[in-house]
């Protein structure tokens, strides 16, 4: 996904008490409503951790815009 205002909308739809940071809680309520209901807290965490380069928990859209680049 390379069209940043794609990716932003995406953001946006994990994002969801809109404080522009994406949580393992907020990643995996995302992910059930879009139809993955196996995506489980330790899941959560996993991918966050993966892509959190500031390593705070948490995604920032550029954190988020870095990994769908890679």
């Amino acid at each position: 996904m390379a069209d940043i205002e794609k990716a932003r909308a995406e953001f946006d739809r994990f994002d969801a008490d809109k404080d522009g940071l994406i949580t393992a809680d907020e990643f995996k309520r995302a992910m059930a409503e879009m139809g993955d209901p196996f995506v489980t807290g330790p899941v959560a965490e996993a991918v966050i951790k993966s892509k959190d380069s500031n390593s705070d928990g948490r995604l920032s859209f550029d954190e988020f815009w870095q990994a769908l680049q890679s």
